[in-house]
């Protein structure tokens, strides 16, 4: 029956009678030389030591056991290359399937691998606060299967900190020289440490790896496919004997993750096996998988690219994101003026900042405090919000600011080529009309957050974003400029994270796409409502705020992150909603 089954299996995966045997065989695995302790080589130092974190940590209360392998000949006068292991007391031992210092220690010595530091980092717990009668939390699913940068936060702020200074080690920042690894869902939790900071990590080894729906590692082989590639090298492996229970089939799982990272252009390879949710086969390949993962070190891991992706039809091989200016208190309010040039201000400075055509930053005038988004009007003058004074102003010659509305709450805001004027009012959860006679209405109320707004590239319908939900919603204007027919319709990405999209400013590019500055990266929309890519941001964490395409071509993305203005080239050309309507192409349904 036993045969039947892996014949059966076999069949379903497209994989022949005698490759079956083959692999059935091949379940019997063994540890090699390299796994073996051996004399006659230098070996490296093993420190232990206990973490507890404070009550500001990433995981507050909980204790963990972590251990430190220093290299042969490791003083802490020099940096060395590292590699972190999740579950890290089987690693660590020298009686199970692992055996990594001894694995270390004899790849080191034939120049496999670069001398590494081993940080070994058990999941943490929280004790009971009611004695030994009680449970303690357990930490190891909401450290590890979660998405979101929170693990590798807390190894880069307190775990390695703490294990160069109790065991006397020097590790370097070059992320080409740093991997990360572990199986199941410390396999999981290493993918995430380096997808979300790949500055930290680039060098990936999986085993086992829980990229099921357990706590949505089962989106990672479609992200993989939308994201701009990032710089990681990594090695899969997986046995079809595999689990498969109420989050998702591990074998499967494993087999998307590869098919998604090899699209997407990614330094990849997979070991697959006949095992089942065990460590034989990871413990037996992880000397070969490490002299394969360390190649080419200390070179740069490069990022992959997939001229069929979106993201690689969006985008220019080479053109990453440039400093513009940096230093502001809040820059927002992007918008462009018909020969390209960009404005944005520093609300709280009460300056607006120009962007010219050839690339020069300049103040361009003094504003009220408070200022935040502004517009183009079709005679080339700012529109701009003021949502401290709860009005929205005309800038007028280099200072003179002229009242179209007061009254009335606003965040951002767009004006057509007809001279209406639409804004966003979060404090109402309403989108609003200005009218020519300095009338406002309000014309929709339905969105929780209504935040960035803009027009297609026609006019014809007016879109905005949710920062607190999951939709950039979709109106159609009506003749006398009133919306109907709301749709929940453009559908981002999430990250874990309890804002929610953070989805604000917007522009549109000549095709029909949409840019969405939000939490997990500028997200571009086809016109039927899709995320086709997402740009990561250029610094991890910052919080994004406003996007637009300006730049003597209108083809330079412009975003407002942190305290920072950037911008990149971009194979898009930005479509100005001052300007004459322009008819898109039909999209691709």
């Amino acid at each position: 029956m036993r045969a039947f089954q892996r014949t059966l299996a076999g069949a379903c995966l497209g994989i022949t009678a005698a490759a079956v045997v083959g692999m059935a065989e091949d379940n019997d695995y063994r540890l090699g030389p390299d796994s073996q302790f051996n004399p006659a080589v230098p070996h490296g130092k093993v420190t232990r030591f206990s973490y507890a974190a404070a009550e500001g940590s990433v995981f507050p209360g909980t204790v963990r056991d972590v251990w430190v392998y220093a290299p042969p000949g490791h003083d802490g006068s020099r940096p060395a290359a590292l590699m972190v292991f999740q579950d890290g007391g089987g690693y660590v031992s020298t009686n199970g399937p692992w055996r990594v210092p001894w694995v270390f220690d004899n790849l080191i010595a034939r120049n496999a691998m670069p001398p590494t530091v081993g940080v070994f980092v058990n999941p943490g717990v929280v004790p009971s606060a009611q004695g030994t009668n009680a449970l303690p939390r357990f930490n190891r699913s909401l450290e590890y299967d979660g998405l979101g940068g929170d693990y590798a936060a807390f190894l880069q702020s307190e775990v390695l900190p703490a294990a160069e200074e109790r065991a006397g080690v020097k590790i370097t920042s070059d992320p080409n020289l740093r991997a990360i690894g572990g199986a199941s869902s410390g396999a999981i939790a290493a993918f995430t440490a380096a997808w979300e900071r790949p500055d930290l990590f680039r060098r990936v080894f999986s085993t086992i790896g829980t990229y099921v729906g357990l706590r949505g590692g089962n989106d990672y082989p479609t992200l993989i496919r939308k994201f701009e590639p990032r710089p990681l090298k990594v090695f899969l492996q997986d046995g079809y004997n595999d689990l498969n229970i109420y989050g998702g089939n591990w074998w499967v799982a494993n087999q998307d993750m590869y098919s998604a990272l090899s699209w997407a252009g990614y330094e990849v390879i997979k070991e697959w096996g006949t095992g089942g949710h065990d460590s034989k086969q990871g413990g037996a390949i992880l000397p070969k998988a490490l002299a394969w993962l360390w190649t080419g070190a200390p070179g740069p891991v490069n990022p992959g690219r997939s001229t069929n992706s979106p993201v690689g039809q969006a985008t220019l091989p080479g053109a990453a994101w440039e400093l513009v200016g940096q230093g502001y208190k809040l820059p927002a309010g992007l918008c462009v003026s018909k020969d390209g040039s960009v404005h944005f201000t520093d609300g709280p400075s009460g300056r607006v900042f120009r962007v010219g055509p050839d690339g020069s930053v300049a103040v361009a005038r003094e504003v009220a405090q408070g200022t935040q988004s502004m517009a183009v009007a079709p005679d080339g003058a700012l529109m701009a919000a003021q949502p401290e004074g709860r009005r929205i102003v005309r800038l007028e010659g280099k200072s003179e600011e002229r009242f179209l509305a007061t009254e009335t709450g606003v965040k951002d805001l767009v004006m057509a080529s007809n001279g209406t004027l639409y804004f966003t009012d979060p404090s109402a959860r309403a989108v609003k009309l200005l009218d020519a006679k300095g009338k406002v209405a309000v014309l929709d109320t339905g969105i929780e957050f209504p935040a960035g707004v803009c027009l297609v590239p026609d006019q014809t319908l007016l879109l905005v974003s949710d920062m607190v939900g999951q939709f950039v919603y979709s109106f159609q204007i009506q003749p006398d400029g009133t919306l109907a027919h709301r749709q929940r319709y453009h559908h981002l990405h999430l990250a874990d994270d309890p804002r929610g999209s953070g989805a604000d400013g917007m522009c549109v590019d000549s095709l029909g796409r949409l840019w969405v500055a939000t939490t997990v990266g500028v997200q571009f929309c086809d016109q039927a409502g899709r995320v086709n890519g997402i740009l990561s941001l250029p610094e991890p964490g910052a919080w994004a705020t406003d996007v637009c395409l300006g730049g003597r071509n209108l083809d330079e993305l412009y975003l407002a992150a942190g305290d920072k203005v950037w911008r990149r080239k971009v194979n898009a050309r930005g479509a100005l909603p001052q300007l004459v309507p322009i008819l898109p192409p039909p999209p691709r349904l």
